[in-house]
């Protein structure tokens, strides 16, 4: 999928201040003198190259799959005040918190000056993105919907409850997008229908709001085929670039480098490429593995090899170094959330189990049996199971379990609320003069 990104205006935008409120650049960066706004959309979309490396280090590390060996980094394993220290804020927290509203205010640019349809569309698909990420991991966020925000106002700052940020601006925005898109961009970086409405469907998960989940979920699942959208045959190919399964991506190109300037990208976290975990493997996955070794003849799940290198404790499962793209959605992915949410809105184990037959077949696993799996809760059980193992370093782990109300069960201690969120850079909480908040707990 590679493709050179074709962005005209990017140094217009990308020059924005590392210092003081980056969440809101100078003023001479949001011109009103623009005519041509394809830079500022592409800017957009180029900040959340900041992202994927972040996101898959708090879903994996946070979670019980992958493990850090060097302080300070296994307070990702600890559920206390040590995840905000210096380091760990500035290697993770702060590019994924600044790049986001950075690409906010570019994407506000567009939505308010563009005259193209299209282009509104995707900046609203882009800015509904952006501000999920920011409430999947720092809950009540900032909120800044104008290009040009009256800085000398600093309440403007004060952090909005995540359940207003969804309701107000990344429902709005993605149901925006899902109405203006078509699928043309799809295989490239550009959002597309598909991409909304699968995004829409996580934003509604998150919220446990399963009905509608189900609804937008089926939408994906039924438009897909049309699509050219499938599993692929060989898990092998399910993170290889372009692969039949992609809905939507952030593309990582030598060519174009990411923001992601701190350090390992994910590929070489996981796979012990970071002298802070050279073998950064949690015995917890393995044990996952060897709990359906027995359910096939095959001798086993075949996604574990692929997964997991239990000689060195490492992740093989990316290759691609710096030409290796985030994937945010894949098809097994809407199909394992879609079976959720017809769990949770009353199906039978038989209609929601039958769902997973098809990856599980994939993986040399036999079908489930609804006559022993014949409750919600032990469905429930086993799509998270199934998750954990297709999904593995994708960047849904730890996100799954604070969704599904898990993270005591399956870290096996009892973790306060306060360590479901991340903590805010201490930078912003500084430079705003304490009108934007840090997380309780940190």
């Amino acid at each position: 999928m590679k493709k050179i990104y074709l962005i005209l205006g990017l140094l217009l935008l990308i020059t924005a201040c590392d210092n003081d409120l980056d969440q809101f650049p100078p003023k001479q960066l949001e011109s009103s003198s623009l005519t041509d706004y394809s830079g500022a959309l592409n800017a957009a979309y180029h900040y959340q190259t900041a992202t994927p490396t972040p996101l898959a280090i708090m879903s994996d590390f946070r979670a019980d799959n992958m493990l850090m060996a060097e302080e300070p980094y296994p307070a990702f394993d600890r559920f206390n005040t040590d995840l905000a220290g210096g380091d760990l804020v500035e290697q993770f927290f702060r590019p994924f918190y600044t790049n986001l509203y950075k690409a906010i205010l570019s994407a506000n640019n567009v939505i308010d000056n563009s005259t193209d349809g299209t282009e509104v569309a995707e900046a609203r698909f882009v800015r509904g993105l952006s501000y999920f990420k920011l409430v999947k991991v720092f809950g009540d966020v900032t909120v800044n919907l104008s290009p040009s925000p009256d800085v000398s106002d600093s309440s403007i700052l004060t952090r909005q409850p995540a359940a207003s940020v969804y309701s107000d601006v990344i429902i709005p925005d993605l149901q925006a997008a899902i109405a203006g898109l078509d699928n043309s961009g799809l295989g490239s970086i550009r959002g597309t229908q598909i991409a909304a409405r699968g995004f829409l469907a996580k934003v509604y998960m998150q919220q446990g709001s399963y009905g509608p989940a189900a609804t937008e979920l089926a939408a994906v699942i039924n438009a897909a085929a049309g699509l050219g959208i499938s599993l692929e045959a060989d898990f092998a190919n399910v993170v290889v670039d372009g692969n039949s399964e992609v809905i939507y991506a952030t593309e990582i190109s030598s060519t174009v480098p990411d923001l992601y300037t701190a350090g390992t990208e994910f590929s070489g976290w996981f796979a012990g490429g970071d002298t802070k975990s050279l073998a950064p493997l949690d015995a917890d996955l393995i044990a996952a593995f060897d709990a359906v070794a027995n359910d096939t003849l095959m001798g086993g799940d075949l996604r574990r090899a692929l997964t997991i290198d239990e000689d060195n404790n490492t992740g093989p499962k990316f290759t691609g170094g710096l030409e290796q793209d985030f994937i945010e959605i894949r098809l097994s992915d809407i199909i394992l959330l879609y079976a959720e949410a017809l769990n949770e809105t009353g199906s039978s184990a038989a209609d929601v189990l039958g769902l997973l037959d098809d990856i599980r077949t994939r993986a040399g696993l036999n079908p489930l049996d609804p006559m022993a799996i014949n409750t919600s809760a032990l469905v429930k059980q086993a799509i998270a199971d199934e998750r954990r193992l297709e999904l593995a370093f994708e960047g849904h782990r730890w996100f799954d379990l604070v969704r599904t109300g898990t993270v005591d069960a399956e870290m096996g201690e009892a973790v306060s609320p306060n360590y479901y969120v991340f903590p805010i850079p201490n930078s912003e909480v500084l430079a705003s003069g304490g009108v934007i908040t840090q997380n309780p707990g940190y």
